[in-house]
């Protein structure tokens, strides 16, 4: 009995002091670290967590982290033992930096925080891998194992903050350009369009499955017959393709550009500008190396340089140089081959240089009959420092020259029934019409000189598949795989 009563006594008074913390810190307004220079002189509250600790005996500094930025904190003989990443509440007092102890790195190294009260929120166990540095000398899996503490390093902080105002930059020139956003189902159709589908199974529809879209590309194109003219939106693509530095595995994100009534021209002055100003607002440290951009067709790109997206940069040892291109004047066809991921007949000899919705080029069209391998198409490839970023076409809008290229290409009578939604949304007035699709991740990984995609996304997958952190995939429960009409077998 007597214990109970020590317990409860002892739970009262944990309770009204930290109901007095919470009543403090409450009806005190919180304060940015990147505020603290505007009030040198208050008494504030900053939230965040202990970033290093430096102790001299009684005297205590230590730099608070908030998303924000950094300030250091003096803390002089305050009863608390503080470690690397608690969560903590100070209340205490901005003051000037003497001259000399100023720091011209920090945003905040004028100043520092006179704490008069610590309160630790929560604490931390030894982190499994080290936040700070660029985290590059770290094993990989373990980055993504623990990924919600390597996002807390400066770096990959700032590659997902700058990531937002991408996007946000993006939105708002397409917007204020009479461009829609419109979002398309992920939980879509399995068509024959180059890449192996991620297939998901229907539980309504026994024996029936889902595909997760490889492009949003048979959308956009019916959202041009339904007169929308000007499309967007930042769409996630999946494709189950072998992963390297350049491309994900599994999901990547992609920008998505579709317009009617336009020709090969202004999708490329769209871009062009568009990309410019991007650079310019928020990548003012970058420098583009030729403005127009320079145009090369994709033959004297294979002669010249060896590849179709050629590395332009005079000086390739400049990570600030940016040598932004355009190929153009691909093939329509390429000779099809065992490693082409296409479902034709088996007799076929051509596959699309770029997908089989692309327009032959209006001076080849003639071709088709006689030499396809000698067929232009009408396909753009925004290349920058070497890496291909977004491509695009021109696409047909005449439903008896996309049955040739079906043709062409080997599909079947039954394949070609697989794409009867759009030739027969062709019937009703079609305009003319394209787009461009650039990447989001590899521009960013290209424009930071980041060594491969993960390093611009917040939960990548690693090269074996696995989603970090949840590691998925996963096994399904027998109940759940009766539910879905499916047996796995070894």
């Amino acid at each position: 009995f007597t214990v109970i009563l020590i317990l409860c006594y002892h739970s009262k008074s944990f309770f009204l002091v930290n109901h007095q913390i919470y009543r403090y810190n409450h009806f005190m307004k919180r304060t940015l670290v990147i505020s603290t220079p505007e009030n040198v002189g208050k008494s504030i509250l900053l939230k965040g967590w202990v970033n290093s600790v430096r102790g001299h005996g009684k005297l205590v500094f230590f730099d608070l982290r908030d998303r924000s930025g950094l300030v250091q904190v003096i803390a002089e003989n305050l009863d608390v033992v503080l470690k690397p990443e608690y969560v903590i509440a100070v209340t205490g007092k901005v003051v000037k930096r003497p001259g000399k102890l100023a720091n011209d790195k920090l945003e905040t190294g004028q100043v520092e925080i006179q704490a008069k009260k610590i309160d630790i929120i929560t604490q931390s166990k030894e982190l499994p891998i080290p936040v700070t540095g660029d985290g590059h000398d770290i094993n990989e899996e373990m980055r993504m194992k623990y990924r919600y503490l390597d996002l807390r390093r400066p770096r990959m902080n700032r590659n997902i903050k700058t990531r937002s105002k991408t996007v946000k930059f993006i939105r708002d020139y397409l917007t204020n350009h009479d461009f829609v956003e419109i979002e398309t189902p992920i939980l879509t159709k399995t068509t024959p369009e180059g890449a192996r589908d991620f297939l998901v199974p229907s539980r309504l529809q026994a024996g029936k499955f889902y595909a997760l879209p490889q492009s949003p590309q048979q959308y956009k194109q019916l959202l041009m017959v339904a007169g929308f003219e000007r499309y967007f939106q930042f769409a996630k693509c999946f494709r189950d393709e072998d992963p390297r530095a350049d491309r994900a595995y599994g999901e990547f994100t992609q920008l998505d550009i579709e317009m009617s009534f336009v020709t090969q021209e202004d999708i490329l002055q769209l871009t062009e500008k568009m990309f410019t100003s991007l650079v310019k607002e928020i990548f003012p440290e970058k420098k583009i190396q030729q403005t127009p951009w320079p145009r090369i067709s994709h033959s004297e790109a294979q002669k010249k340089y060896g590849s179709d997206k050629p590395d332009l940069r005079k000086d390739k040892k400049d990570p600030n140089e940016l040598a932004f291109a355009w190929t153009l004047d691909f093939p329509l066809f390429n000779k099809q081959s065992k490693e082409d991921y296409f479902h034709g007949s088996g007799n076929a000899q051509f596959a699309p240089s770029h997908h089989m919705f692309t327009s032959p080029h209006p001076d080849d069209v003639h071709l088709l009959d006689k030499d396809p391998l000698k067929v232009r198409g009408l396909q753009h490839d925004l290349v920058l420092n070497g890496f291909e970023v977004g491509g695009g076409s021109i696409r047909i809008h005449d439903s008896k020259v996309q049955e040739k290229i079906f043709e062409l290409i080997g599909f079947t009578k039954e394949q070609k029934q697989e794409f009867t939604h759009m030739l027969t949304a062709f019937q009703y007035g079609v305009p003319p019409h394209g787009g461009i699709a650039p990447g989001i991740d590899r521009l960013l990984m290209v424009l930071y000189g980041e060594p491969n995609l993960r390093e611009v996304m917040a939960f990548p997958t690693i090269s074996s598949g696995q989603t970090a952190v949840l590691n998925a995939p996963s096994i399904p429960t027998p109940e759940q795989l009766k539910e879905l009409h499916l047996k796995s077998i070894k």
